[in-house]
């Protein structure tokens, strides 16, 4: 099911980039990481959306936890009054993110397997490509040297797992809302080093094809963000309903 719903569209059409591209294996890679991005850009703008107003939010949460600092209970009714009075779900960002997860490992599954450098990974490849398409099967193995680089090899140079490694952490600290207490700011930092340094590791292991897709992806990410910021004029936060009945 797995392949056939989300693998075998993703190698076949990255297959057809190929062809359409001058067989250029770079470009193949680049044009299906933009499409997939494209159609699951609903999905990230929500996701990155909630995360903007998270962080328009954070003042008045900050003052919040001053105040209710020695009662929990009081803290988590007065958090949960500021987010419905904002419009906001807490966990709104959370459902756009899960759904992406499949697509993009999907897409992560396919240029590996389209990269196939030895025997048994081309015959594994066979299996995935449309036989009612064709030509298909013809383009394989693809043209995989870009500069000094076999995508389908890791890259000798670590050049792209670095860009990887530096694009993954600005990306995350773009979307990374500040932290209300100190034990949450810890967490984040912790996860802001320790999920580059994760994409570095696969970059390092793997193909460096699969390192196109992540600095394309974090690329792509960070200027949507930047383009939601831009646009989004800044939060005036709303007073308390309290507040407003007073003052008419």
């Amino acid at each position: 099911m797995w392949d056939l719903l989300i693998l075998n569209p993703m190698v076949n059409l990255l297959l057809l980039f190929y062809r359409f591209l001058g067989h250029q294996t770079i470009l193949a890679v680049t044009a299906l990481t933009l499409v997939v991005r494209l159609a699951i850009l609903p999905l990230t703008l929500k996701q990155q959306q909630a995360s903007q107003r998270m962080q328009e939010l954070q003042p008045k949460l900050q003052e919040l936890q001053k105040k209710y600092a020695k009662n929990r209970e009081k803290l988590a009714q007065e958090q949960m009054k500021l987010y419905q009075e904002a419009g906001i779900n807490p966990l709104g960002g959370c459902l756009p993110l899960v759904i992406q997860l499949p697509i993009l490992y999907g897409l992560w599954q396919a240029i590996i397997r389209v990269l196939a450098v030895n025997p048994m990974e081309l015959l594994r490849l066979s299996r995935n490509i449309y036989s009612f398409i064709p030509g298909l099967n013809d383009l394989v193995p693809l043209q995989s040297r870009f500069l000094w680089l076999d995508l389908g090899q890791p890259d000798p140079y670590f050049v792209l797992p670095v860009l990887v490694v530096v694009t993954s952490w600005l990306s995350q600290k773009l979307l990374t809302p500040p932290a209300t207490d100190e034990r949450t700011a810890a967490m984040n930092q912790q996860m802001q080093l320790m999920m580059p340094l994760l994409f570095g590791f696969i970059s390092i292991s793997y193909a460096s094809g699969l390192s196109i897709y992540f600095i394309i992806a974090n690329l792509v990410t960070m200027l949507q963000y930047l383009l939601i910021r831009r646009n989004r004029p800044q939060a005036v936060a709303k007073p308390p309903r309290r507040q407003r009945k007073e003052r008419t």
